[in-house]
């Protein structure tokens, strides 16, 4: 192993300055390497602009579903309010509208038949 503790390109090892104590490691920064932290910084804070936009996305389709959802519960309140009206006054009439459409069609049956009879002569 020729450097046991290089991490990366960029980050390189040597030995201490004495003897005396081995265990220290002196690390040496490549000029290279602010590049790279630079266009990771670049690319940060795209990332982070890319999130606020996803985040201003996001909230706003929360507030359309909110709006959505608050227009649903109304609607179906009108529904289920005009629905009670229908069966009250149903209730209230009774059941002669049935009885008016079947005399209805009977006269009308018996209309059709009496102007077939006389056409035929």
């Amino acid at each position: 192993m020729a450097d046991p503790y290089r991490s990366r390109e960029g980050l390189s090892t040597r030995s201490a300055a004495y003897v005396g104590n081995s265990d220290e490691v002196q690390v040496r920064i490549d000029p290279d390497f602010d590049e790279e932290v630079t266009g990771l910084r670049n690319q940060v804070r795209r990332l982070r602009n890319v999130a606020q936009e996803i985040e201003t996305e996001a909230k706003f389709q929360n507030d359309f579903l909110n709006q959505l959802q608050m227009t649903l519960i109304k609607a179906q309140a009108g529904v289920k309010n005009n629905m009670r009206r229908l069966n009250k006054s149903i209730i209230r009439e009774g059941s002669s509208h049935v009885m008016h459409v079947v005399l209805f069609a009977l006269l009308l049956f018996f209309v059709i038949y009496l102007w077939s009879k006389f056409a035929r002569r």
